[in-house]
């Protein structure tokens, strides 16, 4: 039997696409899900298509970075379906085929490929974060108190006022007024 898998990385993006391509693929059972590719920790999905199957089956994906974004858990995943006696084909690199030592040896490569562009991603995200804090953006939640109020706060509280006193009329709990009295 052929069993699709497909799976974005975050909440916001679709994978129809890659279930309509696997449907097309002669794929019988698909599964699907939103989670991030760089554990396989969380993939619940994954996890069910594993445990069904039986010698014989084929595990199919529309892309191989769909499977695995590191070269470590791609390689433990082919290991285990081999160990199953199942098969792996992914359908946007016709060379991948697990059953064929040119297969394995391109998806070896072809993993590599995968951990290393995943990591130049991180990077990037990395440098724009960095480049985003040198030009002033705050990151989290937004304050609960303007530059006002906690300099008042703090003037307030030197002259002997309590934090659960000042937290009560500024409507906010005492770790907030905490904060605000903290140097910047």
């Amino acid at each position: 039997m052929r069993y699709g898998y497909a799976r974005v990385s975050s909440g916001t993006q679709d994978y129809t696409t890659q279930v309509e391509t696997l449907k097309a693929a002669g794929c019988e059972r698909i599964y699907s899900e939103k989670q991030s590719g760089k554990s396989l920790a969380a993939r619940r999905e994954f996890d069910r298509l594993m445990r069904g199957l039986v010698p014989g089956d084929t595990v199919v994906v529309t892309k191989l970075d769909r499977l695995a974004r590191s070269s470590r858990d791609l390689h433990n995943i082919l290991h285990d379906l081999a160990e199953l006696g199942c098969g792996f084909t992914s359908l946007g690199e016709a060379w991948c085929d697990t059953t064929t030592e040119v297969g394995r040896l391109m998806l070896t490569i072809m993993g590599g490929i995968a951990e290393f562009e995943r990591g130049l991603i991180r990077k990037r995200c990395e440098e724009g974060i960095a480049n985003a804090k040198r030009k002033g953006t705050r990151f989290g939640r937004p304050l609960a108190l303007d530059d006002g109020q906690r300099r008042r706060i703090a003037e307030r509280y030197a002259k002997g006022e309590t934090m659960a006193a000042l937290a009560r009329e500024y409507s906010c709990g005492e770790a907030t007024i905490w904060r605000a009295l903290q140097p910047a």
